[in-house]
């Protein structure tokens, strides 16, 4: 995305399915509620509609999403690769279809049964078979047990606490706050269920140093957002939510999940990338933001966004998670105020970007004053992507 694009489309509608951990329903019936629910609240009709954008690792087809919806001829249609490292990227790819007049309207979603149907962090040795580069890439790891997200994840946390002094308190950090904004979230699983430093230190082991509660949950629904040009959002109920920055990113030496033969370890320099685009394209730094909705699938891996990004120095996340109240509302940073994956619901980010619309439109439950300025990313250790979203 060039800075011509920037501000050309805005976000003009989300819908949501309830998260649970059983939806009993199928997943094309969840990805059709949450498509509808955004056209609704878009204040348009599924006839509008003539784009659709998802991810490659969701079940359900384009053509079958606009069945359901009773959505009709489509102009533009598109997948992204590289499971939760997609979400920002299709708002990005949404935006610049309908930029560059491909799509007038464009709904980008994703939807699953990830706890009751097939769970993405429990060992699954198909990865390391299947019949592509993918697969050679998962050959390397899975023979020496690295064979779940999390013992993925495990390995680069062990390097970054030995390189930088981070110590576990420090990504239970990240869990409390989390889990206190989900608290007081009617939509998010753990409404009403906060959690305590000395409960996440307390949790079971599930890959040392990660403890349970290092982990984001595994979650049943659907998440869906409606994109459109900024000169047609301005005749739409909400207020539009401007996308001013739009950005993917793939690392030199990238790898599936982690990649492990780089020099440094203890880093994710594809957020990195990703920052200097959104920057770049929006105008705006680091500082201008008004709350931070980080992909928290780790906690880690969002003690290191935070330096990709611009918000520390390398090796200081620790010390802005340590400081009291910093990443709570009225904090220096206001961080997953819907309570991330961790509490509200793990929608591979897609909720995070919903979260972010809330907040400009000043509906958030969480909300933060004058709010304007908001930075969203998508799964990191993989190829990744993020978005700048203002008034």
């Amino acid at each position: 995305m060039t800075a011509s694009l920037s501000g050309a489309a805005a976000i003009v509608g989300v819908g949501a399915t309830d998260f649970s951990k059983d939806s009993g329903r199928s997943e094309l019936r969840l990805a059709a509620e949450a498509v509808t629910a955004a056209i609704a609240d878009a204040g348009l009709t599924p006839a509008d509609v003539d784009g659709l954008v998802s991810f490659t690792m969701d079940t359900n087809t384009e053509i079958a999403v606009a069945r359901a919806t009773g959505i009709g001829e489509l102009t533009y249609f598109s997948r992204i690769h590289y499971g939760g490292g997609a979400a920002c990227s299709t708002v990005q790819q949404a935006a610049m279809a309908v930029a560059t007049g491909v799509a007038d309207v464009v709904v980008a979603y994703r939807a699953f049964n990830e706890r009751s149907g097939m769970r993405f962090g429990q060992v699954n040795a198909g990865l390391a078979a299947q019949d592509n580069s993918s697969g050679t890439d998962n050959a390397f790891s899975y023979p020496h047990g690295l064979s779940t997200p999390a013992a993925f994840v495990a390995m680069v946390a062990q390097r970054y606490m030995h390189d930088f002094g981070v110590t576990s308190e420090d990504f239970g950090r990240i869990a409390v706050v989390d889990r206190k904004h989900a608290a007081v979230n009617p939509a998010a699983f753990f409404h009403g269920k906060p959690i305590t430093l000395e409960d996440h230190q307390n949790s079971r082991w599930i890959a040392e140093p990660l403890h349970l509660l290092d982990c984001c949950q595994e979650s049943d629904g659907g998440v869906a957002l409606v994109i459109t040009s900024a000169e047609r959002a301005r005749d739409l109920p909400h207020t539009p939510v401007a996308i001013a920055g739009a950005a993917s990113g793939s690392g030199q030496d990238q790898y599936i999940m982690t990649s492990y033969y780089r020099d440094d370890l203890a880093g994710l320099p594809e957020m990195g990338l990703v920052g200097r685009q959104l920057w770049e394209q929006s105008g705006l730094r680091p500082d201008d933001m008004d709350v931070a909705i980080l992909y928290d699938h780790f906690t880690p891996y969002t003690l290191m966004q935070l330096e990709e990004l611009g918000f520390c120095g390398r090796g200081e996340a620790k010390d802005l998670v340590r400081e009291p109240g910093a990443l709570e509302v009225g904090g220096r940073i206001p961080l997953n105020t819907h309570g991330g994956q961790l509490g509200e619901a793990y929608i591979h980010g897609m909720n995070g970007i919903a979260e972010g619309v809330r907040q400009l439109r000043g509906t958030s439950v969480n909300q933060v004053d004058d709010a304007r300025r908001v930075v969203v990313t998508a799964g990191t250790g993989v190829p990744t992507s993020g978005l700048v979203l203002t008034t």
